[in-house]
């Protein structure tokens, strides 16, 4: 047996796989060290539940004795005692169940809050490449396995291993030839967990990745289930969610059918270890060496053991399952960070913006943009024109420092000529209104003060004035405090986007971004909005198609084949 798990974990080590599972679980731990005190106080209580439940099994052992010798002292006492042990064993059972749902509350807090500031601080383009429902994914069930297991796995073992010991420990006291018979499933169980190290992970990790897969595509339809219906591609869609579903089942009935070969083999080698014990406990019952209560502690405490040795190596597939799921969100922890230089004070007054000689690519050679001047006046009104997909919101990202040139550079110009390098440090700098809607579930004023959680409802009608968007506000039912729907259900595109610019006013930022937000709106609405802009000093930069704004701006460039040209 020895030589068997040596050689399964030369394999390991081999292929790396061990190595990944400890790394996985050292960062699991890094958090259980964080509540050490509960996870500490968990594993006592869980000790002394076990305990608890053998010394009952020893009480009733001698209870039965006392009865058939009709011994009623003994008897009354025993039956105290049992009753004093089930109290005991009851309270311990809800003040563990209580402290542990606190502690794995708190520690699933603990990683969700951890995980996502880190995933905050990715770099955009890092964290672009994961579709949302398989963040979503790993940020939800992955994150609840690591917790689980940050929590709940080293104590569990703990537990089990007393269990195992103390148990052993009475029917050696006893009897040791029936702790041998009871300990003969442990080689078998060991050598099980051969298969279970060989394949679990395997299968914790495709069952992983098929369902957030699953989770990214329902994502992705609920969310434009708008487009869909106008294409008329339900059935289609349909489709491929069968698809993906029948992928799921397949993966999941291999995964079962291990599972029940598994359980299958460890359940005959028990229920043979089983008779094997009962067996020798009628067969020193039938000689006279022991009284009934014995052999029915014998029993009892043989399930006891094996039920703990079946727990010890259920830990195995638990902590691949961990270990997988740790690794899953680790990935996301340790993608490439924003660079950070120094933050860079909102500067006083308009600022311009300027780019020199400023080249762009996908990372394997290819150019997006290549030796970019432009130059946005400060407090005018800049357009970018073009064809769809030629490059205009990438400059946008380059403004907010989302995106990182390859060459050149990328500045802010302060009202007294100072320049700042643009990047993740200036990102405060600049408000941005992106394509599409993006009004969330709450009402107008709950949408506004996302940006300015302290802003006065003064202060947010002067916001809604500014983006000709109090007109509509003022009319709803609740006017500010009017609720609107998911995606801005109850209000049209156009005022979803007047809402959308008021917002980005508030932040009282020099430099706005307007990524084709003026699309839906009607002309005259357009002019008075890109005109209060100017008139307040901001600094605009605007993407957009329609000819009739770039009567009002200061400068025009056409973003088009990888270069940037002044209008």
């Amino acid at each position: 047996m020895r030589s068997e798990f040596i050689h399964i974990m030369k394999n390991k080590a081999k292929d790396g796989s061990l190595k990944a599972v400890w790394q996985d679980w050292k960062w699991i731990w890094s958090f259980s060290r964080r509540r050490w005190l509960g996870v500490v106080l968990y594993t006592l209580f869980g000790i002394l539940s076990s305990g608890l439940g053998l010394l009952a099994g020893v009480i009733s052992k001698y209870m039965i004795d006392a009865i058939i010798a009709m011994e009623v002292d003994r008897l009354l006492f025993y039956c105290v005692a049992t009753i004093l042990s089930a109290v005991l064993g009851v309270a311990f059972q809800s003040l563990t169940s209580r402290f542990s749902t606190k502690l794995s509350i708190d520690m699933l807090t603990d990683v969700q809050q951890t995980v996502f500031d880190q995933i905050l601080a990715s770099d955009w383009v890092s964290l672009s490449k994961y579709p949302t429902g398989d963040l979503l994914s790993r940020f939800s069930s992955d994150i609840q396995t690591v917790a689980g297991c940050a929590v709940t796995w080293l104590p569990g073992v703990l537990i089990q291993l007393f269990t195992v010991l103390s148990t052993l420990a009475v029917i050696l006291y006893y009897d040791p030839v029936m702790a041998l018979i009871g300990c003969a499933s442990t080689p078998i169980l060991f050598l099980t967990s051969r298969s279970l190290l060989n394949k679990q992970r395997t299968f914790n990790k495709k069952m992983r990745q098929v369902a957030g897969d699953m989770a990214a595509f329902q994502s992705e339809t609920f969310r434009n289930m708008d487009t869909l219906k106008s294409f008329g591609i339900e059935s289609s869609m349909s489709k491929m969610l069968r698809r993906k579903q029948t992928e799921y089942r397949d993966t999941a009935l291999e995964h079962n059918s291990f599972t029940i070969k598994t359980n299958v083999w460890l359940t005959a080698m028990g229920t043979l270890v089983q008779y094997a014990a009962l067996g020798y406990c009628l067969w020193r019952l039938w000689r006279g060496d022991i009284l009934f209560g014995t052999m029915t502690l014998f029993l009892q405490q043989r399930a006891t053991l094996s039920g703990a040795f079946s727990a010890l190596v259920g830990m195995v597939p638990t902590a691949l399952s961990g270990s997988v799921a740790a690794e899953r969100v680790r990935e996301l922890t340790e993608l490439p960070k924003e660079p950070h230089l120094q933050e860079t004070p909102v500067p006083k007054g308009p600022c311009a913006v300027e780019l020199k000689e400023m080249s762009i690519g996908y990372g394997d050679g290819r150019q997006i943009l290549s030796q970019v001047d432009l130059y946005a006046p400060a407090g005018a009104l800049t357009a970018l024109i073009g064809p769809s997909g030629q490059g205009k919101t990438t400059l946008l990202r380059v403004l907010l420092g989302l995106i990182r040139p390859d060459e050149g550079q990328v500045s802010l110009i302060a009202a007294d000529g100072a320049r700042h390098r643009l990047g993740a440090d200036t990102r405060h700098c600049f408000t941005y209104v992106p394509q599409g809607n993006t009004v969330i579930a709450g009402t107008v004023a709950e949408n506004l003060r996302l940006v300015a959680p302290d802003a006065t409802d003064d202060q947010l009608t002067a916001a809604l004035q500014a983006a000709c968007a109090w007109e509509f506000v003022r009319d709803l039912p609740l006017g500010i405090h009017s609720p609107l729907g998911e995606g801005g259900k109850g209000i049209s595109e156009g005022q979803a986007q007047r809402i959308a610019i008021a917002r980005a006013l508030l932040r009282n930022a020099p430099v706005m971004l307007l990524d084709e937000v003026t699309s839906a709106l009607d002309q005259a609405t357009e002019d008075r909005v890109l005109k209060n802009l100017t008139d307040l000093g901001v600094t605009t930069i605007v993407t957009t198609h329609r000819p009739s704004v770039l009567n009002q701006c200061s400068r025009v460039y056409r973003v088009e084949d990888g270069t940037v040209t002044q209008v």
